[in-house]
């Protein structure tokens, strides 16, 4: 069965509005985000990626008018031992007894059993980019949302969806792709990553978290290095390098400290993904990187920046 692209509906609160068009900028560079919240695409990616992707619609049928839609349904010959049609919300405001309707008038054209529990196969029926789309469709998990419940916890680690976020901000497409994260704390970002087949290794220079970084990737049968080391002992080149400056709740670094572990960065990484609680645009230009993106992710009044930088 021929697909024809890609669909994926995007939900996303209010004060994650920056990041959650960051990560889609990274992950569908020649796509963008619609006011009704979904992207359509030529590129095929895994649907629980993103914090932000709720569900993909493989698009096998469109077409201008949904009558018309159902002809070309009738015409594809869709055979499945079980089944289940819904409607995804997109362009317009259908009414409830409608998009019901729809449901059953398109499954009539599937051959086999209607399973609304514990299908083998869900399709979708939604109006989009001013046509009628039919298609699989596949629901995203909330994987990092399991990955919230680490036998070890830091105060100051980022969220696991902000985490997951920076991760594919860093990493969109991860063939070939080697990454580092030499700051990696209890390992919150890695695991974001490993789960998601990222070639990715951590390091720190504190003894008190690496064992536990390695303890939380293990909980989660996750296989990945960490290494207790300085970000200024890094060895070897790396694609990109995941940095979240340190800092704890009373303080953060010196400038001078900040400016040498980006210096380190800027040696062993083509390409790195910062986190900072407070401004470091000047330090990271002085160890030559040049910011190429970037965004400002909100959790009440507590703000982190994101940047991209090459």
């Amino acid at each position: 069965m021929k697909i024809k692209g890609y669909l994926y509906t995007i939900s996303f609160h209010e004060d994650e509005t920056d990041l959650c068009e960051l990560e889609m900028r990274s992950l569908f560079p020649e796509d963008s985000i619609s006011p009704t919240g979904f992207i359509e695409s030529k590129l095929e990616l895994e649907q629980s990626r993103s914090p932000f992707m709720k569900g993909r619609v493989d698009i096998l049928a469109e077409s201008e008018s949904y009558h018309e839609l159902l002809s070309v349904i009738s015409e594809i010959g869709l055979k499945e031992a079980s089944y289940k049609v819904v409607f995804i919300k997109g362009n317009g405001s259908i009414p409830f007894p409608d998009r019901k309707r729809m449901e059953r008038e398109a499954g009539a054209y599937i051959e086999g059993a209607v399973d609304l529990q514990n299908p083998e196969q869900t399709f979708a029926v939604m109006f989009a980019n001013g046509r009628w789309l039919f298609g699989y469709y596949h629901k995203s998990k909330s994987v990092w949302l399991e990955h919230q419940n680490k036998p070890n916890q830091y105060s100051t680690a980022l969220s696991t969806r902000l985490a997951r976020a920076v991760a594919n901000i860093a990493v969109p497409h991860p063939a070939d792709i080697k990454a580092i994260d030499p700051c990696c704390g209890i390992g919150t970002v890695l695991i974001e990553a490993l789960s998601m087949g990222i070639n990715i290794v951590g390091s720190d220079i504190n003894p008190l978290v690496t064992g536990k970084a390695r303890e939380n990737i293990a909980h989660f049968h996750l296989k990945g290095e960490v290494l207790l080391q300085d970000i200024k002992a890094v060895m070897g080149a790396f694609d990109v390098a995941v940095i979240d400056m340190p800092y704890n709740l009373c303080s953060v670094l010196p400038y001078e400290e900040k400016l040498e572990m980006l210096k380190s960065a800027r040696r062993f990484a083509k390409k790195a993904v910062i986190v900072s609680i407070e401004e470091v645009d000047e330090a990271i230009q002085q160890a030559g990187f040049a910011i190429v993106d970037r965004c400002t992710a909100n959790k009440g009044s507590f703000k982190r920046h994101v940047l991209v930088c090459k």
